[in-house]
């Protein structure tokens, strides 16, 4: 599959191009950038692989049978519908649209075109949580009770300001598909936000998400960039002990420093042992190997769920379902107390 990437930023430099090349049956096939120093990066990154100055110039050279589209959420919406309009297959990065009804937009005209759409939403492939994951799948925990998710980075530069932005799009987008992931449909949600005042205008800083599920189970979703704590916990209980992790997102230090996957695929994304997660039990406290982190699972998945007609990894229903979890975290945060689905 002949991939093109449209957007050049930090998502699209770090966490879309070197696991797409990285990624079985995929080949990273253009880059859409338009500033000068943008343009300049991407051809030092990827001597080899054209740069285009829009979706349209992409499109019109024919060189790709997909694109991921990981521009600014403001500008997201209208490129996707260009590029399934076109024909292509589509990865929409995080948040998929700005809210479930214009994900629901975004489903029916992929299905309208017969083309696969697909949300990107690579921290399932984190280590900390596929080793959970896999704790989960061995009844190593038994009977889940609640479950703990916390990212928070000291990264206030980063946030992205307005009322289009906010953390609870970018972070809470994460935080809560991998809470759906693990634990299935949500019934109730209660939230509460921080906001700042900035000149693009007042924009959710931080946030604490209370779940409960129809399994009965409850998680605890909580994030911030603005408060100088930089800090990554997972925490499971269950009716058999508990999972403590304080994972590092090793995948992502590593891209940053320089390094890709396709360059050690099997030592790739494991965490140090320093960083692995600790199994409470009745037989005493044991430290649990992590998991291997691969994000380019996500999109040797994507390849063969166009190739074969069949589900992507995360599905235009999956981002629905997120976006309407953080709709209702938005309402809940506003009326002051918990919202059904």
């Amino acid at each position: 599959m002949r991939i093109g990437v449209v957007g050049y930023g930090s998502g699209g430099r770090y966490f879309h191009t070197p696991f797409i090349d990285a990624a079985r049956r995929c080949t990273l096939a253009g880059i859409v950038a338009r500033a000068p120093q943008t343009i300049e990066t991407a051809r030092q990154d990827w001597p080899d692989v054209p740069v285009f100055p829009s979706l349209s110039a992409l499109i019109a050279a024919g060189v790709c049978d997909a694109v991921t589209i990981t521009t600014p959420p403001g500008t997201r919406r209208d490129l996707v519908l260009e590029a399934i309009a076109a024909g292509l297959h589509v990865v929409a990065d995080k948040p998929f649209a700005p809210d479930a009804a214009g994900a629901r937009d975004l489903a029916d005209a992929a299905r309208a075109k017969s083309v696969t759409l697909g949300v990107f939403q690579n921290r399932r492939y984190d280590a900390d949580l596929q080793t959970l994951a896999k704790l989960i799948r061995d009844d190593r925990l038994g009977r889940i009770w609640r479950i703990h998710n916390r990212m928070d980075y000291d990264e206030a530069a980063t946030l992205e300001a307005g009322p289009t932005g906010g953390l609870l799009r970018d972070l809470g987008s994460h935080l809560v598909d991998q809470m759906t992931w693990l634990l299935g449909p949500v019934r109730t949600v209660d939230a509460q936000l921080d906001f700042v005042d900035l000149p693009e205008g007042r924009t959710d800083a931080g946030f604490v998400i209370s779940l409960r599920f129809e399994s009965g189970a409850h998680g605890h979703v909580s994030a911030s960039k603005r408060n100088h704590l930089a800090q990554r916990e997972l925490r499971a209980y269950g009716d058999k002990g508990a999972f403590v992790s304080h994972g590092t997102d090793v995948q992502a230090a590593s891209v940053m420093a320089g390094r890709r996957p396709v360059q050690d695929l099997a030592g790739w994304g494991f965490e140090p042992e320093t960083s692995w997660g600790t199994l409470h039990s009745s037989a005493g406290a044991q430290r649990i190997p992590s998991e291997q982190g691969r994000y380019h699972d996500y999109y040797e998945a994507f390849e063969n769920a166009a190739r074969t007609g069949t589900p992507p990894p995360v599905t235009p229903q999956d981002g629905i379902r997120t976006l309407a979890i953080l709709d209702a975290a938005r309402e809940s945060a506003r009326i002051g107390h918990s919202v059904s689905l």
